[in-house]
């Protein structure tokens, strides 16, 4: 089973705020430089789509009513919704923030039916929270993925498995969750154009173009997608730490920049510690004015976890990079992570330094992100993640702060 919330940021923000139900409602980032994050389902026969800049969509939709995203409200919400789905089943993989697989084999016995559970979970979402969602049921996460697409708004599809050759025997393969827009113009010079054709063109020529997942494209033209629901207990260990950051406006004096590295390396070695983890490569990731984008490493001689190691690796790597053009977006992120033990250190300087970020988190977990900060942070403006990852889940290590 796939379940897809129903144009959620907008859904949240008409349920929380009833002047905006019923009317065309689009939510955009709270910085300067946004874009249409999602837009309500009055808004979308107008044109209005998610990556507009605000001029299109004013354009396209002039009574359009523009909310500034509220995304602690939104993982909040995800939090509840993901909490309603455990009570019908174990095996539940948050794919997003607003969509989940759930493996419900093991919970027809209890409950009767695929449908009766699915109508059972949407009816306490839309009683519980006032929000719509779309499910698509069907053999294995591909096929749920696809249906749940077919019918939205508060949609209910169930794909049976003797129909699977006719429903994708004509689908473009853009359709298919997995297959991107350069994949598909990589088959289509192949002449591959539907999912029928995917499935009966020949594996060695796939795995000959593609490599390593050229089988599995074979796999997903037939529609047999042998991945399992993975439960978060089920999930692998993360293998990377780290936060991003569109600046509001392009920069390039060193000064600027260390700034933004700095508060990066805060919210990296925040997480680290908070999860024990420490690594020893730091990645910096830059994208220029004109979205050429790059990234950097550096392999420390030892794991660190300390912010202010994270920050003095991320300014070296800076040092090193002759800057072509202003800096539009910024990246830290730290890898080859070592899952810490609780040993304290053995050398005073060490240990004093590690009992004062201990310190510093307990007062900024306490008290919100930032609550104290270094001294050059005071002039820097946003603190915290002002987007919510893709890679965001209700708890653990990915379960990121944003405000």
């Amino acid at each position: 089973m796939h379940i897809d919330m129903n144009a959620f940021f907008a859904a949240v923000e008409q349920q929380s705020n009833p002047a905006l139900r019923g009317k065309p409602v689009a939510v955009v980032g709270n910085q300067k430089r946004t874009i249409i994050l999602t837009a309500s389902y009055e808004a979308r026969p107008c044109g209005v789509k998610t990556g507009m800049t605000l001029y299109e969509a004013r354009q396209k939709c002039p009574q359009l009513q523009l909310v500034p995203a509220n995304n602690r409200l939104y993982t909040y919400v995800s939090s509840q919704i993901m909490r309603i789905f455990q009570d019908y089943t174990p095996l539940v993989e948050v794919f997003s923030v607003d969509e989940a697989f759930l493996d419900i084999s093991g919970s027809l016995r209890y409950f009767g039916s695929s449908e009766r559970i699915a109508n059972l979970i949407k009816s306490r979402i839309r009683t519980r929270l006032g929000l719509t969602c779309s499910i698509g049921i069907a053999p294995n996460k591909l096929l749920a993925k696809l249906a749940s697409d077919m019918r939205k708004p508060d949609g209910l599809t169930f794909v049976q498995l003797e129909t699977v050759a006719d429903l994708l025997e004509d689908l473009p393969i853009g359709e298919l969750c997995g297959i991107g827009r350069k994949t598909t113009r990589k088959l289509n010079s192949l002449g591959i154009y539907t999912c029928g054709e995917l499935g009966r063109f020949p594996v060695t020529k796939l795995k000959a173009q593609f490599g390593i997942i050229g089988p599995r494209l074979s796999l997903m033209g037939q529609g047999i997608d042998p991945s399992p629901v993975l439960s978060p207990e089920q999930e692998p260990e993360v293998k990377t730490v780290g936060h991003s950051m569109t600046l509001q406006q392009d920069v390039s004096a060193r000064e600027d920049i260390a700034r933004f590295l700095l508060q990066l390396a805060e919210m990296v070695g925040r997480r680290a510690r908070r999860y024990a983890v420490s690594g020893r490569t730091v990645t910096l990731t830059l994208r220029y004015a004109d979205f050429s984008t790059f990234s950097r490493q550096q392999i420390q001689s030892t794991a660190i976890f300390c912010s202010e190691d994270i920050y003095r690796a991320a300014v070296k790597i800076f040092d090193s990079v002759f800057l072509l053009q202003p800096v539009r977006l910024l990246g830290v992120r730290l890898s080859s992570l070592l899952y810490r033990d609780c040993q304290l250190p053995l050398f005073e300087p060490d240990l004093r330094r590690e009992r004062l970020s201990a310190s510093l988190d307990q007062i900024n977990d306490r008290h919100g992100e930032f609550t104290v900060m270094s001294g050059s942070l005071l002039e820097v403006k946003g603190k915290g993640s002002h987007v919510i990852s893709p890679a965001w889940r209700p708890r653990g290590i990915r379960n990121v702060g944003v405000q």
